[in-house]
């Protein structure tokens, strides 16, 4: 009997320490992990919302860079975390596509974590070096199959948005071209400015500067209609590719366990940091627009991703790509 009135005294003990911890949250500084290299997409991203997270959290908001395997070894280390919302995942697309795409994942992608909220969905374009020969999306895709055992396709790896796009552009015209994986967004982009690689497709977060600039050459966009921040490129739609709309979406995601205050906690400040000026304007310049507020809670990320595991599935066992 004196044993279990020690252990419910200790439970008691734990509960109620818990939720003062909840209450005070946060108390130090946060830290946002970002499964990819610095300088990229996903790495703006989250050091546009950190930024602004951390003027309502009051504390600062750190990015924490940790590439590899795909996302999943930055994924995994936020799995693995302590659950007191301290250490956070801003993770894109690959979350879904990795529950198919590898083998054997140190996580379970549906249940190790608790769930933020949706940050933003960003545009892919369809992009070349600057010289290569076809003027328009048309004539890119007659270009590539006449070409398909030289036409190079970069990537910045296996899992990374640029690769699931590259997929599906292969997919959609029915082609298997030769793809050159980099390690992160950066070098494959370098090459592509260089010339060493013809096409890449990746977000507009990585694209539009280089776009704009006119160092690389632009096809179309994903997006279902034209982006105000490239106005002359053209829809794949609107291109010749019917039905072609892939979006790399962004969501906040916390470790299994940590309390529901926490983590509603932390979602009321995403909603606020999307809606931050700063946050508005740059994701504008940067060819994309912040979730709604419906979206950028636990119930809309949970359900995204639920969709988009789904939705890529047969995507990813038709083309037969794995990894370990």
């Amino acid at each position: 009997m004196k044993k279990l009135w020690a252990a419910l005294a200790a439970a008691t003990l734990f509960a109620l320490s818990s939720g003062a911890g909840a209450a005070d949250y946060p108390e130090r500084t946060i830290t946002f992990v970002v499964p990819f290299s610095a300088g990229g997409p996903t790495d703006t991203v989250t050091r546009l919302v950190a930024e602004a997270m951390s003027k309502d959290l009051g504390q600062q908001v750190l990015v924490e860079n940790v590439g590899g395997a795909g996302g999943t070894l930055g994924a995994a280390r936020v799995a693995n975390a302590e659950p007191d919302g301290y250490t956070l995942l801003l993770h894109h697309i690959g979350m879904a596509t990795s529950a198919t795409l590898y083998r054997k994942l140190p996580y379970d992608t549906l249940n190790a974590f608790e769930y933020v909220g949706l940050v933003t969905d960003v545009p892919m374009t369809i992009v070349a070096r600057k010289d290569l020969e076809p003027t328009d999306l048309k004539g890119l895709i007659e270009y590539a199959k006449a070409n398909k055992d030289t036409v190079t396709v970069a990537n910045a790896g296996i899992g990374a948005a640029s690769h699931l796009c590259g997929m599906m552009f292969m997919s959609a015209i029915e082609t298997s071209l030769v793809t050159v994986p980099y390690k992160g967004t950066g070098p494959a982009m370098t090459d592509l400015l260089g010339g060493q690689v013809d096409i890449m497709c990746d977000q507009t977060t990585n694209t539009t500067k280089q776009i704009q600039a006119g160092t690389i050459k632009a096809y179309a966009v994903t997006s279902a209609k034209r982006l105000d921040v490239l106005p002359d490129v053209p829809t794949a739609e609107e291109a010749g590719l019917p039905g072609f709309q892939v979006g790399i979406w962004h969501g906040v995601y916390a470790p299994k366990g940590t309390p529901a205050e926490i983590t509603e906690r932390l979602s009321k400040s995403l909603q606020l940091a999307l809606k931050d000026q700063n946050v508005v304007d740059r994701f504008a310049e940067l060819g994309t627009a912040p979730s709604t507020e419906a979206e950028a809670t636990p119930d809309g990320l949970k359900s995204k991703l639920e969709s988009e595991i789904a939705r890529w599935k047969p995507v990813i066992e038709a083309a037969g790509v794995y990894a370990d």
